[in-house]
């Protein structure tokens, strides 16, 4: 959301810091695009306001189809200088103690004291952004509305031209006479209420007029204004409320949204006047969000309902205002308060509370299903512990934390089948079952029991997302029904039952086409089909795990990205992280590179596909957590929604741990009728679990394959699961957690490699297991971008970054131990090289590197994950190591145990030593020893938030654990 938010009004006279890790990705669109109304489409006005703008790191490359130019041509148009390498970490936290006045000083550093800073507060910021001239939108519309501009954003008179309403925009104290218009719209704007005491008096005017009421709607700084014209107090809070995830309960259903929010001052709840009422309350601090009138239609809000930039959740408060302004005109008033409470309504529908509760794993692990139910089992274990409900495990698998002493009340180690889940039943009554913690093997069981009327016959409740909802989601046809009926697509695709009918529904969809079977784990027996020879192999495969074969169109070279999504009993909805696929569409998610946060969608691709994710859900009634994921076409907003996990899954697991909101332990909670912004975010201690999580660093997902074990096994990867594990790797950027994760993945590798493959151009169109490589060997070669997207069909943004690291690659070849420098040595460390890697290019060892690195004093900084983006004081121990900071997030105190995990799973390694790593930890931390985790496998147990003091999501190389183990100075290290 950068172009709307650097031509956002609000941000007149300020320097502007953004914490998102995809400044510049998308580039800007075209300024000279002008809407039927004559407004720009893209933009929130005709200029960029703010006075400069400072981030981490920028795009210098604009790789999105709607892109015109790169972000910093279009700043340097305007003469807005930009500052990129900053450690915004840092600056967040000193800013949250209190806004500062800064400068940005260009070219050389000046000898003498710089003049004093002014504070752009004391001005009146409103009248410089106001416009002049009132002016007409929408001439014909069928009602009238004033809107005052005090900074207003474009979005605002799109909203209610959308409306059919005549839009007059009037300068900011300009005279308010009620019979000019049907309806008074206070807009939002920057500084200080304080400084606008024209139009406070303008507004009192018209409030105090009781003959000619008219509805009054204000937003932002235009909330601020009404609530001083009736008496009310505000106040220059500290830090304020910036950002597009703020979550904020209507007082009337105790409903709560996202909304997107920038302000610095607030109304002081205490100085409401006796006819008036809070209307919205901001979840994290109590501060108010809104109030109203509780006769009058008067009501004003503190966020944005027309966001541009952010969440459209409460976009729907336009629509009531439209609708209180043509009753009044049709002399048929409404109340207001009434309107959105009707609005906003929803009655949830309540299971009892159950004393106990059965819970089903996942059983013996296999391909598509491994550590993570073991993670998810053992969160919802601990959820229900902390509810005082009593617990019974069914998981024959004894290499798992979930079945360990002290966890589950009871464990029955038996298959996961309903003859002996029904035994279970009868032996134990528990009044509740949860079938989403145990994968698809767990889900199955469940439906079968459930067809069965086994529940029923023993009075068990099923807890969560209901029966129906998995059902609906995991059977095609009736998938693809449900979708249509809400007006969204899935992609043309046929279920059937036979060779035969395959073959005629492939005629019908048009070749290629993807063939895959229902209800199956991990896409097993599905694939790519060209002609009918190639149709005829994959159905016979396929109809052998199934009874029904899905035939799908074809897709391949889109984009696929996911969102996970949770939702309460009480229809609260948020989606918790959001993830790209680097490998275009056709290759199963579990065998893809994945990257959180996405980094090639535009704030309108983000939300529409957002919208749509909660849409879904809604319809579908998940209670809980569920993934949705989607084809979306390079090359336009056309998309289709591919298939929706109603269950915890891996991709569940990744985004836990890749946001530090711990997905399984909410879903569990939720699953019990807890309300979302009840449950507190157990990262912070302090925000609400009812909000969406802001990530100020990248993540990269890669799999592990193990096919060099088997002989004749093909190393093609495509739409079914071979993957064994999985590693997740953070950085500041994406250079630094790509080759981060590629070392992960394998310890021989020193990162993004051009040395390992040969090119092969087959390799590069057909995906197998060590494609990066060949990709690596390719930019080397010199193969242009356009060639590689030609070939790849992955994003251009991606390849770009490829080709950064192997053009740096090169850089450093030209140098040796003596010639290289300290800039080009650090420069290297913060995209991701290790020193073993640099030893190679520069023809040297690592433990020289690291002396060199030591004399220089380029060592990491340690910096946390704690949902907020350092906006709010938390006290996280979920640790990453970066060289693009310029300061550590917390202190060293010493006094504390190393353990090292075991890393990727692999054939031969898996879950049994995650288990002796969380034995270790709980072992420590019995005998009263503080604790350090070292592991970067995101499927696991003890890379769960609290199992340690502190969790480092790191790599276990030498130079890693050496690096930790510097700063921290632990009494000992645990290798065993």
């Amino acid at each position: 959301g950068y172009p709307e938010s650097l031509t956002d009004p609000s941000y007149h006279a300020q320097l502007l810091v953004l914490t998102y890790p995809l400044i510049g990705n998308y580039g800007v669109p075209d300024e000279k695009d002008i809407d039927e109304h004559g407004l720009p489409r893209w933009f929130e006005s005709n200029r960029i306001w703010a006075a400069g703008l400072i981030v981490g790191e920028v795009s210098t490359r604009a790789c999105h189809w709607r892109a015109r130019r790169s972000l910093g041509s279009w700043l340097a148009s305007h003469g807005i200088p930009g500052l990129c390498d900053i450690d915004t970490r840092a600056l967040t936290c000193r800013l949250r103690a209190g806004v500062t006045l800064g400068r940005i000083v260009q070219g050389t550093l000046p000898t003498g004291p710089l003049p004093p800073l002014s504070d752009p507060n004391k001005r009146n910021l409103v009248a410089e952004v106001s416009v002049t001239e009132p002016k007409i939108f929408n001439p014909n519309g069928e009602i009238t509305i004033m809107a005052v501009d005090c900074g207003l954003k474009y979005n605002q008179i799109r909203c209610f031209v959308r409306r059919n309403a005549k839009v007059i925009l009037v300068p900011w104290n300009h005279r308010l006479n009620p019979n000019n218009y049907d309806g008074l719209f206070i807009s939002n704007g920057p500084g200080d209420p304080e400084n606008c005491k024209k139009l406070v008096e303008n507004i009192k005017e018209i409030i105090n007029n009781k003959t000619d009421i008219k509805p009054i709607f204000g937003i932002c700084l235009g909330h601020q204004l009404l609530s001083t014209a009736i008496g009310c107090k505000t106040f220059k809070m500290s830090y304020g409320n910036r950002g597009h995830n703020l979550p904020c309960t209507h007082n009337g259903t105790g409903r709560c949204f996202m909304t997107s929010q920038n302000h610095g001052y607030a109304v002081d709840s205490n100085s409401i006047p006796a006819d008036w009422k809070a209307l919205f309350i901001n979840e994290n601090d109590k501060t108010n969000e809104g109030i109203i009138h509780k006769k009058m239609p008067y009501f004003s809000v503190q966020f944005h309902p027309e966001h541009t930039a952010g969440p459209t959740d409460l976009e729907c408060l336009f629509d009531i205002f439209i609708e209180s302004v043509i009753s009044y005109k049709n002399k048929k008033p409404q109340l207001v308060d009434e309107m959105i409470t009707k609005k906003l309504e929803f009655v949830p529908t309540i299971q009892e509370r159950p004393k106990k509760v059965l819970i089903l794993g996942s059983g013996g692990l296999s391909i598509g299903q491994a550590g993570e139910f073991d993670y998810s089992g053992s969160q919802g274990v601990k959820a229900m512990q902390e509810e005082k409900i009593q617990t019974v495990l069914i998981n024959p698998n004894i290499a798992t934390v979930q079945t360990s002493k002290g966890l589950a009340d009871k464990v029955y180690f038996l298959p996961i089948t309903p003859e002996y889940v029904e035994q279970v039943i009868k032996a134990e009554r528990p009044t509740g079952v949860l079938l989403t913690f145990g994968g698809q093997t767990a889900l199955n069981c469940g439906v079968e029991l459930e067809k069965a009327k086994v529940f029923e016959k023993y009075n068990v409740n099923v807890l969560g997302t209901p029966i129906q909802s998995i059902v609906d989601t995991e059977d095609r046809k009736i998938f693809a029904e449900k979708i249509n009926a809400i007006g969204e697509k899935v992609a043309p695709s046929a279920a059937v039952t036979s060779v035969d009918e395959a073959l005629t529904a492939a005629l019908q969809i048009g070749y290629p086409v993807m063939a895959r079977s229902a209800f199956s784990l991990g896409g097993l027996g599905s694939g790519f089909a060209n002609n009918e020879e190639e149709l005829k192999i994959l159905a016979h495969h396929a109809l052998s795990h199934s009874d029904q074969l899905i035939i799908d169109k074809s897709l391949k070279g889109w984009k696929e990205v996911e969102y996970e999504v949770v939702r309460d009993a009480y229809d609260n909805c948020i989606t918790v992280c959001n993830m790209e696929n680097i490998d275009p569409l056709g290759i199963h998610t579990g065998e893809s590179i994945v990257v959180a946060p996405s980094q090639t969608l535009s704030n309108r691709e983000y939300y529409m596909l957002r919208n749509t994710a909660i849409k879904v859900i809604r319809h579908f009634g998940i209670v809980g957590e569920c993934n949705i994921q989607y084809a979306l076409n390079p090359n336009s907003e056309e998309f289709y929604i591919i298939e929706v996990n109603a269950r915890l899954s891996r991709s569940s697991a990744l985004a836990s741990k890749a946001t530090g909101y711990p997905l399984a332990y909410v879903a569990a909670k939720l699953s019990l009728g807890i309300p979302l912004p009840i449950i507190k975010n157990s990262v912070t201690g302090v925000t609400t679990a009812c909000f969406e999580p802001s990530l100020d660093y990248c993540v990269v997902k890669i799999p592990r394959w193990d096919l060099a074990k088997f002989n004749r096994v093909s190393t093609k990867i495509g739409s079914s699961m071979k993957s064994v594990g999985e590693v997740m790797s953070i950085g500041r950027n994406f250079e630094e957690a790509f080759q981060k994760a590629l070392r992960m993945v394998d310890e021989n590798v020193n990162g993004f490699d051009p040395n390992i493959k040969n090119v092969d151009e087959n390799e590069l169109k057909e995906p197998t297991d060590k494609r990066m490589f060949v990709l690596a060997a390719a930019i080397k070669n010199n193969y242009s971008v356009e060639k590689l997207y030609e070939l790849t069909k992955i994003d251009r943004w991606f390849l770009e970054k490829f080709k950064n690291i192997i053009d740096y690659y090169k850089t450093l070849t030209t140098f040796d131990t003596g010639t290289i420098t300290l800039e080009i040595l650090k420069k290297a460390k913060k995209i991701g090289f290790s020193d073993k890697q640099i030893a190679a290019a520069i023809k040297s060892t690592e433990a020289a590197v690291r002396k060199l690195r030591e004399e220089f004093q380029i060592t990491p900084f340690v910096k946390q994950i704690d949902t907020v983006a350092a906006e709010w004081p938390a006290y996280t121990n979920y640790l990453y190591l970066t060289y693009n900071a310029s300061t550590h997030d917390l202190d060293f105190p010493g006094e504390i145990t190393m353990v090292l995990g075991s890393g990727v799973y692999r054939i031969g390694s898996s879950v049994e030593f995650d288990w002796c790593a969380v034995g270790c930890l709980r072992e420590l931390r019995k005998q009263g020893k503080k604790t350090i985790m070292v592991n970067y496998n995101p499927e696991t147990v003890s890379t769960d938030y609290d199992m340690s003091d502190r969790l480092y999501f790191e790599e276990i190389s030498f130079e890693v654990v050496m690096d930790i183990y510097n700063i921290e100075k632990p009494n000992g290290i645990i290798l065993s």
